[in-house]
């Protein structure tokens, strides 16, 4: 029986507690399960725990000054917050696209090449082919592809922030994280990429923090509202956010706070 996309689940979260070293206790028991081929939404107020979250989810966290972290992420059954885990090979599994678009200062086909020749690949059309093709799901190849050799900070915000999205879908991971990744886009430019979004799921797995509510009722296919460190409701998108069940998730979806 094949399950039916966006109903399986790929990451699984574990009665998870983060505490940073300023006493800052930024997680508080989180349970949720974050769905296969679908688009998975983190939202609410500034200082959620959303962030955080999100970077438990690729480790990195581990950069951060953490003093305690209980729980398990399970990431296709397996625990990633496991001491055994291979950081490097996950990072590959599970990319991270950041609100602001950082490109490599060298050009657009190195830009993309970049991981991939560090994994080791030398075969150079391999390397064409992964441009190309992520170029196309980043939805930018028709606008960038006759100056691939020029320097990828010569583009616009939005079409360095779909390049930097590009470079993640060059490595072929299996999850995508996005952390308000349209935050300082223009409309066009984030249309651009809430429909790269919509048909890159039908492959990978996202995981998104919106820059407003807006986005997350435009984009989720599930939405989890997460208030004060702690996971208030999860739901499918149309849901949450016609027929939110907590007074809290309510409030903050109508305006009343946040």
């Amino acid at each position: 029986m094949v399950t039916p996309p966006g109903t399986a689940d790929k990451i699984d979260v574990r009665d998870v507690t983060l505490h940073y070293s300023d006493g800052t206790e930024s997680l508080r028991n989180i349970n949720v399960k974050f769905k296969t081929n679908a688009i998975n939404v983190l939202f609410g107020p500034a200082g959620g725990g959303k962030s955080s979250l999100l970077r438990l989810f690729n480790r990195l966290n581990d950069l951060a000054d953490v003093v305690k972290m209980q729980g398990e992420v399970l990431l296709d059954g397996e625990n990633i917050l496991s001491s055994k885990t291979d950081i490097n090979e996950l990072r590959r599994r599970v990319g991270m696209v950041f609100a602001q678009p950082i490109a490599l200062p060298m050009s657009i086909r190195d830009n993309l090449t970049y991981g991939l020749k560090l994994a080791g690949e030398k075969r150079q059309a391999v390397l064409d082919e992964a441009v190309e093709s992520s170029l196309k799901q980043a939805a930018i190849w028709d606008e960038v592809k006759d100056r691939l050799d020029t320097s990828a900070n010569a583009l616009s915000g939005g079409q360095r922030q779909r390049v930097c999205l590009a470079r993640t879908l060059a490595l072929h991971p299996e999850v995508i994280l996005l952390d308000e990744p349209t935050s300082g886009l223009d409309p066009v430019s984030t249309g651009k990429v809430e429909e790269s979004l919509q048909v890159l799921k039908e492959k990978y797995t996202i995981i998104l923090v919106p820059h407003s509510v807006q986005q997350a009722a435009r984009t989720a296919d599930y939405a989890a509202f997460m208030l004060q460190g702690e996971m208030i409701e999860w739901a499918p998108g149309k849901e949450i956010f016609i027929n939110p069940q907590d007074e809290r998730t309510e409030d903050y979806v109508l305006g009343r706070f946040g």
